[in-house]
């Protein structure tokens, strides 16, 4: 399968009253056409740094990135790029309807496209009902549905997620993990997911990259092998669930409980 994203020796560091500091140590990944990843680790490893470098958001210090085989340039988003960020984005003068389709109006699509890609994802996100509601009128999980719509409306090829639904109670969570899963079975993208909700990452993620705490590492590149579909309900009571919960949490655990001076054992690739 063709690879999509690559990371080859990724680093970041940061200056900081006379030193430097080692955020990502030494990152390679490879992440292929339609595969969903999602990224765990402790607080402050760096995985939202680097969903920003995939993005162009911010530079590497060192190593390379490449986005559909084009290498990622500071400051320029790669083409076909979607974000989502952990606050949604919605705007709060802007009906549901014309959230989800501003970034089309940008693009000067004619009405009648925007129109009917607009009521087309309203469906499928199960928003219809809600299209004339302005963001205040819904609940947080919809305009987070929403903010994801604005995303998908521009047909992204690559979808970056930073701990979308962190701030959801745990019902509306796995009804918006549903919804996901559903949205990404229909239209194929490659999607790459912050979390550090381990369940959430299981539930949903065909691989799940286990990171070190700083200088950040891959400790764990593990193989969900549930196969799709995926009731986010359902697939919790498994023992195939169980089974990958643990074998994630026995790195990523380990990572928590590092000794002072910072040693840790780096596990190789889980098939």
């Amino acid at each position: 399968m063709r690879t999509m994203i690559r990371l080859d020796s990724v680093e970041k560091t940061y200056a900081s009253r006379g030193t430097r500091h080692t955020a990502i140590g030494n990152v390679s990944l490879e992440i292929a056409q339609g595969e969903f990843v999602c990224i765990v680790g402790p607080s402050g490893c760096g995985k939202s740094t680097l969903l920003n470098m995939i993005a162009g958001f911010q530079p590497a210090s060192a190593g390379a990135i490449t986005v559909d085989g084009a290498p990622v340039l500071p400051g320029t988003v790669p083409a076909g790029l979607g974000y989502l960020f952990q606050k949604d984005t919605v705007l709060p003068w802007l009906t549901v309807e014309q959230n989800v389709g501003l970034g089309l109006r940008f693009a000067g699509q004619p009405p009648a496209r925007v129109a009917e890609r607009v009521k087309s994802l309203l469906r499928l996100a199960n928003l219809e009902p809600y299209a004339a509601y302005f963001p205040y009128q819904i609940s947080g999980g919809m305009r987070q549905r929403t903010a994801l719509l604005m995303t998908l409306a521009c047909d992204p090829r690559v979808l970056l997620l930073d701990e979308p639904f962190g701030a959801l109670d745990s019902h509306t969570k796995i009804n918006l993990h549903r919804e996901l899963h559903e949205i990404w079975r229909q239209l194929g993208q490659t999607i790459v997911m912050v979390t550090h909700d381990l369940d959430e990452a299981v539930a949903l993620a065909d691989r799940v990259i286990v990171l070190s705490g700083p200088p950040s590492r891959v400790l764990l590149d593990h193989c969900v092998d549930i196969p799709h579909p995926r009731d986010p309900y359902a697939v919790r009571e498994t023992d195939a669930f169980g089974r990958h919960l643990k074998a994630i949490w026995s790195v990523l655990g380990r990572e928590y409980q590092r000794t002072p001076d910072g040693t840790q054992t780096v596990i190789g690739a889980a098939a």
